[in-house]
């Protein structure tokens, strides 16, 4: 939910007009630029470029750098100038979630594996898959002890922050949005087995044998479901 919020504070940002028109001019330059460069570039006062440009920094848009543009140094040598650049940050919403950098992590490696070690490609991507959903269940800190949630409801929790939308049933979970969907439809039976194996190894890396991944494709929703192995 974190990381949702920041991602679209981060775009919500370039809907107001100036600070758009400054984020634009800024990423086109071949250098960082200071406000005053900036100001001149899209017609602003030096004050509300300053206001909008800080705010795209606030916002993980622009990063600043301090640097003398005379290239002088030592006493006399003025004040270094604040510049403007693109920031590292990749900002992304799609609603409902999508993780294709995910599958193509995947599908990357697997390809790689492939080619280095002359191994069957379908295999590779249960293994790239499987490497991925260790992963993500590793980087999991749920706790536990007294008052835990159940397995299920556990579970659940982890695949939400993953875009999966899980709806617990009973003894059962249904994913109601699949994260590869696009990619699903074109090629369901390859991107369906890696979502199986990616959930499974991610149960396996949580430590709930008690629940157990299947695929049961349906237009509605992901391919995979979770039961309780008990029910």
């Amino acid at each position: 939910m974190d990381d949702f919020v920041a991602q679209v504070s981060g775009i919500s940002a370039l809907a107001e007009p100036a600070r758009r028109a400054l984020y634009l001019y800024v990423v086109a330059q071949p250098e960082p630029v200071s406000r005053d460069q900036a100001a001149a570039g899209v017609g602003l006062p030096r004050h509300t470029a300053k206001f909008h440009l800080d705010k795209l920094v606030a916002d993980g848009l622009l990063d600043t750098e301090f640097r003398r543009l005379s290239g002088r140094r030592g006493p006399g040598a003025g004040r270094p100038t604040k510049l403007y650049r693109r920031s590292a940050r990749q900002v992304a919403v799609t609603l409902p979630p999508r993780r294709y950098d995910l599958a193509g992590q995947i599908l990357a490696g697997a390809v790689e594996e492939a080619a280095r070690d002359n191994a069957p490609v379908w295999d590779a991507v249960q293994r790239a898959a499987a490497a991925v959903g260790h992963r993500l269940g590793a980087a999991e800190d749920l706790g536990g002890g007294e008052g835990a949630a159940s397995p299920l409801d556990e579970v659940a929790t982890v695949l939400a922050a993953h875009g999966y939308e899980p709806r617990v049933q009973g003894d059962a979970v249904a994913l109601a949005n699949c994260p590869f969907e696009a990619l699903a439809r074109e090629h369901s039976d390859l991107v369906c087995g890696m979502n199986l194996r990616l959930i499974t190894a991610l149960l396996d890396e949580l430590g709930h044998p008690d629940v157990q991944a299947t695929l049961q494709p349906s237009p509605e929703r992901c391919c995979v479901m979770l039961v309780g192995r008990s029910g």
